[in-house]
């Protein structure tokens, strides 16, 4: 096996999920009206990265979501409020997990992506995963204009680890919510992070 970054885009609530599909045909509607524009589908995005010997999904979901002890939990956060953390329904966990499951990958759209064949970016992503902070998802901690979510960690883990964004192209009359926040994250740890793909990459949000 080769090293790689794959980029999965999946439809949001392709898992199955009546509340978050539900949720999410609110929040286009809403996000279309308040800007004046058509409604756009919803993507949730996800990475397989191979270390050359075994692949790794790497993605963000609720805590209750999965129930796999060995499903590679590096880091979890609170939904909403911090103070609702407490409650395992109201928190997301990170997953890197070897040799996993993308459970909803079969209904993935323009994807794999293939961002990457460094072995030097792969591990980069896979050493970052575990040092995301912990953010509350659903909010816009960074004041970047856009809520902190499992699309955020995704822009942070691929720009922070130096791949060129201009390569993840969202599908056709797609948005990403929460890829500029992740972004955002980036820049303010790395300044000098803002070259052109990553300003190729916050077109993904915007379009």
């Amino acid at each position: 096996m080769t090293s790689f970054v794959d980029l999965y885009w999946l439809p949001l609530g392709a898992d199955g999920n009546r509340l978050v599909a539900f949720s999410g045909r609110v929040y286009k509607a809403f996000a279309a009206r308040f800007q004046h524009r058509v409604a756009c589908g919803l993507y949730h995005s996800a990475l397989i990265a191979g270390d050359g010997s075994d692949s790794y999904v790497i993605e963000m979901g609720p805590a209750w979501g999965r129930h796999e002890p060995d499903r590679g939990v590096v880091a979890t956060g609170p939904v909403g409020l911090a103070v609702l953390g407490r409650s395992r329904l109201f928190r997301y966990e990170v997953r890197c997990w070897k040799n996993g499951i993308l459970p909803d990958i079969a209904k993935a759209v323009s994807s794999p992506q293939r961002l990457s064949t460094s072995p030097i970016l792969a591990r980069r992503v896979m050493h970052l995963t575990a040092r995301v902070p912990e953010l509350t998802w659903g909010r816009d901690q960074l004041h970047a204009g856009d809520q902190w979510n499992s699309n955020s960690l995704v822009s942070w883990l691929l720009a922070a680890s130096g791949h060129n964004l201009s390569r993840a192209v969202i599908p056709e009359h797609g948005r990403a919510p929460g890829w500029a926040a992740g972004l955002a994250l980036a820049s303010s740890q790395h300044p000098s992070g803002h070259d052109i793909g990553v300003r190729a990459a916050k077109q993904i949000a915007q379009s």
